[in-house]
């Protein structure tokens, strides 16, 4: 059942267009995170449904009520049910954590507020700082703080907007971890906005790609992975490419021979792309296959070769930067090259990602959303 519906989501700022006839539907108890570029209009969005934002065209219907439209007295914020994470905290300096998670509920006069406010903490791992003031607290305890503030008031849907932006990687991780049972714990819908590709595929039940005001695509992180809906698409996955491409329906010929042709290939001029994970140097393919592991990928695959142009050793591996027909790559292998140096490629032709050369960028895959 839908909980949050845009529809047709229209906003300008003077000659700026933030969205441009955006829709979306988030179900009861899902999480969606919306993945996009600074400037991609998807803060614009979670604002709206926040009511500190108004749509200029559309509507924003939440629990079947129209809580915003052109020519209406918007829902305010505090009556829409919500429960909001920003990036920056937004904590009271002088209230303890306590304080700062027991403020809302005492507005909303519920008298065990002191006691659900610790209950919160508790469950984020901050029973122990309840009376702690944020300048004592660390950056990932403060945000722990604002989201025990925000689910203490038990929202019908939760907004995040760059919740973990300011922290270093390993908090990020635990955070997120975080953030995603706590929510599917207490069965929330949530609406996260980011910019990291990572958080948004560990995260979301779906995620949606924004770029200039519209929502390219929408589905499963698997199927989004899998299948971007378009060039766009593929380039924000980070996808490796484009290379140009003829498909006769038997093979593909690339700047570097031939390869057969994924099953569905449209005939005609394409340009085709790789995901990164399926791209691999062939001679760490042809290690995995002595060692016994399953040969799927590399078995199906041809030999491009690719030139060298950087080389780092890193605490991970070796990471290379090489040039294949002109689209440069980084690889992660198992022992440095030189510089001007060839490296074999095994690229999977099942996985790759076609794209007719005459394609709109601006596709979106109606069906998966949520009706």
């Amino acid at each position: 059942m839908t909980l949050l519906h845009i529809e047709g989501a229209h906003k300008r700022y003077g000659e700026h267009t933030a969205l441009r006839g955006l829709d979306l539907c988030i179900a009861h108890g899902e999480l969606v995170c919306l993945l996009g570029a600074s400037g991609s209009g998807k803060t614009t969005l979670l604002r709206i449904v926040a009511g500190l934002e108004r749509v200029d065209g559309g509507r924003v219907v939440l629990a079947g009520e129209v809580v915003d439209a052109p020519g209406m007295t918007p829902l305010p914020p505090q009556r829409r049910g919500l429960g909001m994470v920003f990036q920056d905290y937004a904590l009271w300096p002088h209230l303890s954590a306590l304080d700062n998670v027991a403020l809302p509920l005492r507005a909303r006069r519920r008298g065990d507020a002191a006691v659900d406010a610790r209950r919160m903490l508790e469950r984020v791992g901050l029973g122990a700082q309840a009376l702690r003031r944020p300048h004592e607290l660390s950056g990932g305890q403060q945000q722990r703080v604002a989201l025990a503030r925000a689910l203490a008031v038990r929202p019908r849907l939760l907004l995040c907007d760059e919740p973990l932006s300011n922290l270093d990687a390993a908090l990020r991780e635990e955070l997120r971890e975080l953030i995603g049972s706590v929510v599917r714990e207490h069965g929330l819908a949530a609406l996260y906005i980011t910019h990291d590709q990572r958080e948004a595929l560990a995260l979301g039940d779906r995620v949606g790609i924004v770029e200039a005001g519209r929502l390219l695509q929408i589905d499963t992180p698997q199927a989004l992975l899998r299948a971007p809906a378009s060039e766009s698409a593929a380039r924000f996955l980070h996808a490796c490419g484009p290379w140009p491409a003829y498909c006769d329906g038997a093979g593909l010929s690339l700047p570097w021979g031939r390869m057969p042709a994924p099953a569905g290939a449209p005939r005609g001029d394409c340009r085709v792309y790789w995901r990164a994970s399926a791209l691999r140097a062939a001679a760490d393919v042809a290690a995995d296959v002595a060692a016994g592991a399953a040969a799927g990928a590399g078995s199906a695959a041809t030999a491009p070769r690719a030139r060298v142009l950087g080389c780092v050793e890193t605490a991970d591996g070796v990471e290379l930067r090489c040039a294949l027909a002109d689209v440069v790559l980084r690889l992660r292998v198992a022992t440095p090259l030189a510089l001007g140096a060839e490296l074999a490629l095994s690229l999977d032709p099942r996985q790759a990602l076609l794209y007719p050369a005459f394609e709109s960028n601006h596709t979106i895959k109606k069906e998966n959303l949520v009706s």
